[in-house]
């Protein structure tokens, strides 16, 4: 079989890969109505669950994503896509409740640390086209069409088959994308650090302040972005039952609005590129914050009025994603940008940790979701968290 050579089959095979990665990512949060009952676990329950996906993330991808300073970023790619494959099986055979939940999805979030940092420097490394920024935005872009697969394959397998199905598909998908890699990409050698031989120096990083605040400021978008992740379907089952049904349900509106996130943060990057990259982020994050501290007081209007505005308010989560990792880049150290994408992604998914669980508590301890106002503080907590964006940004005032 060829290998792949031109920029725009790179770039279509590595986001074809990167959606095989991500359908087991959000395969629990489209089920969590469903664990929720089975398990008889509580809001912070699954806050947790949902959260410690994403602390597995944040503990494997120093490591990993340094790595690609010093090796190719395809074995590693390989490695965590596997990953994801072991631990969707376990959970398929062996979960039964909420200490093994936890463990497999901590297992399969260090797989995913694996996959899809490395992921973008497999394909960094190997692009030679003329803008590089557009096929970071294309990247960072298909992430959200992972998103929706995960959603629909997770709510139609389950409905179909059961939920351990699920889980044995996306362990399939994420064989198949190790396999894609290995057939039809050659090794190349990265360009090495040259500041040091420590594999998890991040000072240089650490102490560019122009990095940071790109850093910083994605880190709160994570808390906003992975947090409504995480919640959007239990979210929209809430209205769905309280308006008696409605014309689709959660896990397809869910699917539907990752879907038009992926154009809202490939329009968020050109406006970036066109108007300036501080501006249109900042302008994104207060419009995002206000919206998410309205959008759970208003789970009471009719269910189709509900899922068109918080379509609305994902374009403006997902507005500025590929603007905030194409700016780390760009201000990235020489010869660090592993070690820049790992401080990176360790700060974002902190962030999505943090999110998901402060929702949980925050719902659990304001009534249990069983309210309008439960739903609406838990979203006041995004909306909190990325409204200090604008604020963190100002540290970038310097870049170029």
């Amino acid at each position: 079989m060829p290998r792949v050579a031109s920029p725009f089959a790179l770039i279509a095979l590595m986001c074809l890969c990167e959606v095989l990665t991500t359908l087991d990512v959000f395969a629990f949060a489209a089920l969590l109505p469903h664990f929720g009952e089975l398990w008889a676990l509580s809001s912070s329950d699954l806050g947790w669950i949902s959260g410690i996906f994403f602390a597995g993330y944040t503990l494997a991808v120093p490591v990993l994503v340094s790595l690609t300073d010093r090796i190719d970023a395809r074995p590693i790619y390989m490695g965590g896509a596997l990953t994801i494959a072991v631990a969707s099986i376990g959970f398929a055979m062996l979960a039964e409740g909420f200490w093994t939940a936890m463990l497999f999805r901590f297992l399969a979030g260090a797989g995913f640390a694996g996959a899809y940092m490395p992921g973008l420097r497999v394909l960094v490394d190997r692009y030679n086209g003329s803008n590089q920024g557009r096929a970071v935005a294309c990247y960072t872009g298909c992430f959200s069409l992972g998103v929706a697969m995960s959603y629909l394959t997770a709510g139609e397998v389950q409905s179909l088959f059961g939920w351990r199905l699920v889980f044995w598909t996306t362990a399939g998908a994420a064989v198949l994308a190790a396999a894609l890699i290995a057939v039809l990409l050659r090794p190349v050698k990265p360009t090495r650090a040259e500041t040091s031989s420590n594999l998890l120096d991040f000072r240089p990083v650490l102490r560019d302040r122009m990095v940071m605040g790109y850093v910083l400021c994605y880190g709160v978008h994570a808390w906003e972005l992975l947090g409504l992740r995480a919640w959007i379907v239990a979210f929209l089952a809430f209205s769905y039952a309280l308006n008696g049904g409605g014309w689709f349900v959660p896990t397809h509106a869910a699917a539907l609005g990752a879907l038009l996130a992926i154009g809202a943060s490939i329009i968020g990057g050109e406006l970036a590129v066109r108007y300036g990259r501080r501006r249109v982020i900042g302008i994104v994050m207060t419009i995002s914050a206000v919206m998410a501290c309205g959008t759970g007081f208003v789970s009471d209007t009719p269910y189709g009025v509900l899922v068109g505005f918080t379509f609305v308010y994902i374009l403006f989560v997902q507005g500025e994603s590929a603007a905030l990792t194409t700016g780390t880049l760009q201000a990235a150290p020489p010869g660090r940008q592993g070690a820049t994408l790992a401080v990176h992604t360790i700060c974002g998914f902190i962030g999505g940790c943090s999110g998901a669980i402060v929702f949980g508590v925050v719902l659990e301890y304001t009534g249990g979701g069983a309210t309008v106002n439960s739903w609406g503080f838990a979203f006041v907590s995004l909306g909190l968290a990325v409204a200090m964006g604008p604020l963190l940004l100002m540290l970038t005032r310097q870049s170029k």
